[in-house]
C-alpha cells in the first residue's frame, strides 16, 4: 500500500498562485473603494440594471462550463464542443453586457475618466475592467480549447486543458459574484 500523498499537477498549482495574486490585487482594490468611499466628495450612484443581466449571464456560463466539462470527461466530444462553445459565447455576451453598463453610466452623466469623474466611478471603472481582462483572458483559453475540439484528430483525451480552464472560469465567476455584490451593496 502506498502512502504517498497525491500531488497537484503542476500546472494547477501554477493556476492556483495565480488565482491567488488575483484575489490580493481585488482584495486590495476593494479595500481602498471603502477608504475612498468615506471621503466628502464621493458620488453615490446606482449600478445600471445591465449588471444584473451581465450576472446572470456569467452564472449561466458557468453552468455550461462545468457541463463541457463532464461531457469531455465522458468523451461525449459533440456535446463538449456545443457547450464549451456556448460558454465561449457567453463570456463574450458577460463582455459586452459589461460595456453597456458603462456606456449606461456614461449616459446618465457618471464620467468614467477625465476631468468631469469622480473617485467613486473611476473605481467602478477599475475594479470592473480588470475583471473583464480576467475574463477575457479566459475566453481566450476557452476559444484555444475550442479550436483545439475541433482539430484534434487523435483519440488522446487529456481532461488537464478543460480542468484547467474551468477552474479558472468559475473563478473568474466567483470573484464577478463578490465585485458585483460589493458595488451593488457596498459601493
Amino acid at each position: 500500500m502506498s502512502t504517498e500523498k497525491k500531488k497537484a499537477h503542476p500546472y494547477k498549482f501554477i493556476l492556483w498562485v495565480g488565482l491567488g495574486s488575483i484575489i490580493m490585487l481585488f482584495a486590495g482594490l476593494t479595500s481602498a473603494y471603502i477608504v475612498k468611499k468615506g471621503q466628502a466628495n464621493w458620488l453615490d450612484f446606482e449600478l445600471p440594471v445591465v449588471f444584473w443581466y451581465s450576472t446572470l449571464v456569467i452564472l449561466l456560463s458557468s453552468v455550461t462550463m462545468q457541463i463541457s466539462l463532464k461531457k469531455f470527461k465522458e468523451r461525449a466530444m459533440g456535446q463538449y464542443r456545443g457547450f464549451i462553445t456556448l460558454t465561449m459565447l457567453l463570456g463574450l455576451v458577460f463582455v459586452v453586457t459589461q460595456l453597456m453598463g458603462f456606456s449606461a453610466l456614461e449616459a446618465n452623466s457618471i464620467a468614467l475618466t477625465g476631468p468631469r469623474s469622480n473617485s467613486a466611478s473611476s473605481f467602478l471603472l477599475v475594479i470592473a475592467g480588470l475583471h473583464i481582462l480576467h475574463v477575457v483572458g479566459g475566453v481566450i483559453a476557452l476559444a484555444i480549447i475550442f479550436l483545439r475540439a475541433y482539430s484534434v484528430k487523435t483519440k488522446f483525451y487529456n481532461a488537464l486543458p478543460v480542468e484547467l480552464a474551468s477552474i479558472y472560469w468559475h473563478f473568474v465567476d466567483i470573484l464577478w459574484i463578490y465585485l458585483f455584490v460589493f458595488l451593488q451593496f457596498v459601493g
